[in-house]
């Protein structure tokens, strides 16, 4: 028995192994080690990452020369975002916490639906076409077959006006237009899963029958989905967020609050309107992202609701710098790549899954989810842009029944678990081409992850909207939530330094910051949030008047007392360390970004290098 020591950026971990083992035994201790639920790792015997170990059956240890103490270098792969669990293995759904009421969905268990769904239901949704003077033959006041309103769902208006996937509620108009009316619709998600309670035989892995035994899944392709595009109020709301990535280098996550609204150039189509982003703690690297737990969740999903805002999906980096001087970025997404991975489909997977889709229609009480994914990464003319994705159903799924894994070497390809002794999994397949045309199902192992997509537009609006006060010319933004930056500390001090720049009569404009209103609802010495009501509601319905009012109340005097005297005790102590003080030095070892007055590393706790 030898010991290998792991370096990662998560530190050093030890495992035990036998030299004669294989190297995939070793990949697997690795696993373990590091609490991770992906196996997108490489594993090299230098820091030059020159020499890899190779994840196989076939190696033994012993072939790579391996002695007891010697250091192996763990390296994410592919450059793709991947997502660890915490050291204490809990699952995505314990540690990102979601309130099970969010404001438009009044409960997502499927009682009641989001009000757009309940607009959309009542409207007529026919497409109108003018009179076609060519095969018309009727007056003006007349209809034909040539000139009568088409169905929203109708597969060659669709094609003309080039939208990939028809509207949800196109899907069930479509679905309810036959003769019954859709009286005996009712739609139901797959199930990957044995079912419980069967007493003709004992439980699996000893016994399984036709009652219980899940049916075999063909995957196909989504034709429909559940919102149409998703649209950033202004451009600033991105930039905003990607001003982390062009300090540090390092990938970043944020969760999108806003609204659902109509789609005015889909037929029933549906909008996400993104209004803020919430980053919440995570750690992160040039190659991937850990959201850790989040004890603000809660209470940021509170501010949002009494706002009119919910979770509407998340957002996500993968960008890596070409040259900096033209400000390019490497294109590492596409056709030829892949769009998402599979690991990041899981995940999106674990997201919508908590965020379900209220529908009268399925017997759950809801159905497939509104919760979108965006990453931000480079386009083929090396700019940075978005793309926005959903998963479909059948991967929610596998997901949420456990049955879909992540690859190591190709970050397009995803693999269904085979069956053992804990958990029985059906056969799944997929359909493709083969050289003659024909199609042919195919065993999902390994499954292109294109077959779980579905494509969702990202825009801006041609003219800015803005929810929360945009950021002004010469003016200094409230720092962002969880930045591991010394220069974007959300403390008291960055507060008075905020709040100093407006006047009486902007309060409430300066109060219009969904970061600023996260930070007082939370804040150490005086967490406001019982008594924000009145400010959340003047700010919801743009009320000055209200906010005049709220800010003579007495909870906001001690704020502003506290304010008074941090000042008081940055004056007396001397100046705040910050990046004025001089360039800011990235280390060396961990690239991150620190202070000119710092000597060590702020992150990795290494001494500067000259």
């Amino acid at each position: 028995m030898i010991v290998l020591r792991i370096q990662s950026p998560e530190g050093t971990k030890r495992v035990d192994v036998e030299p004669t083992a294989s190297t995939f035994n070793l990949f697997e201790k690795v696993f373990e080690a590091f609490n991770l639920n992906s196996f997108g790792f490489a594993l090299y015997k230098n820091r030059n990452q020159n020499e890899e170990i190779v994840s196989t059956k076939s190696k033994r240890i012993s072939d790579y020369r391996l002695k007891h103490g010697d250091i192996l270098y763990f390296k994410p792969i592919n450059g793709t975002v991947l997502f660890d669990q915490p050291s204490t293995s809990v699952q995505v759904n314990d540690y990102i916490h979601v309130d099970t009421v969010v404001v438009n969905t009044n409960n997502v268990t499927g009682s009641h639906e989001d009000d757009v769904d309940s607009i959309l239901y009542k409207t007529d949704g026919k497409i109108p076409r003018k009179r076609d003077d060519k095969f018309c033959r009727h007056n003006s006041n007349g209809c034909c077959v040539h000139c009568s309103p088409l169905e929203p769902f109708d597969e060659s208006y669709l094609k003309e006006q080039n939208i990939k996937h028809m509207s949800f509620h196109s899907y069930i108009r479509k679905l309810t237009s036959g003769v019954d009316r859709g009286k005996f619709l009712s739609l139901e998600d797959i199930s990957c899963r044995i079912k419980i309670g069967c007493k003709d035989h004992p439980p699996w892995p000893r016994g399984i029958c036709s009652k219980c035994q899940p049916n075999a899944v063909t995957l196909n392709r989504q034709t429909y989905r559940h919102i149409d595009n998703a649209m950033f109020e202004n451009s600033d709301l991105v930039e905003r967020f990607l001003d982390y990535w062009r300090s540090t280098g390092h990938q970043r996550i944020g969760f999108l609050y806003g609204t659902y609204e109509l789609h005015p150039d889909v037929p029933l189509g549906i909008r996400a309107r993104v209004t803020a982003i919430y980053e919440p703690p995570q750690e992160s690297s040039r190659d991937m992202v850990r959201i850790i737990t989040d004890d603000r969740k809660g209470v940021v999903d509170e501010i949002a609701k009494k706002l009119g805002l919910t979770c509407v999906g998340w957002i996500f980096t993968d960008l890596l710098s070409e040259d900096v001087a033209k400000g390019t970025v490497q294109h590492i997404r596409g056709i030829e790549s892949h769009f998402l991975t599979a690991q990041e489909c899981i995940m999106a997977g674990n997201f919508q899954n908590m965020h379900p889709n209220s529908c009268k229609y399925a017997s759950s009480g809801s159905f497939g989810s509104k919760f979108a994914t965006v990453c931000v990464t480079g386009d083929s003319s090396k700019q940075v842009h978005m793309e926005g994705y959903q998963v479909t159903g059948q991967c929610m799924a596998l997901v949420r029944d456990d049955c879909l894994l992540p690859t190591k070497d190709a970050p397009e390809l995803g693999y269904v678990r085979e069956s053992s002794d804990k958990q029985y999994v059906p056969d799944v397949f997929y359909k493709e081409k083969d050289l003659y045309g024909n199609e042919v199902a195919r065993a999902a192992r390994p499954l292109p992850v294109e077959y779980l997509l579905v494509d969702v537009p990202c825009s801006t609006p041609r003219v800015p909207l803005a929810t929360f006060t945009r950021p002004r010319d010469n003016y200094q933004s409230f720092p962002v939530e969880a930045r591991p930056l010394s220069s974007q500390t959300q403390d008291l001090r960055a507060l008075a330094i905020y709040l100093a720049q407006w006047t009486d009569n902007d309060f409430l404009e300066a109060m219009s910051d969904f970061h600023v209103l996260i930070y007082i609802a939370t804040m150490d010495a005086l967490p406001m949030l019982p008594h924000m009501d009145e400010l959340l509601e003047a700010i919801r319905t743009r009320d000055s008047a209200l906010a005049a009012r709220w800010r003579q109340s007495g909870h906001w005097a001690t704020v502003e007392q506290l304010i008074a005297a941090s000042e008081h005790d940055t004056n007396m102590s001397g100046q705040l360390p910050s990046a004025d003080d001089g360039p800011m030095w990235t280390c060396t070892h961990c690239t991150y970004h620190n202070a000119a007055n710092r000597d060590i590393c702020e992150i990795c706790v290494l001494p500067r290098t000259m």
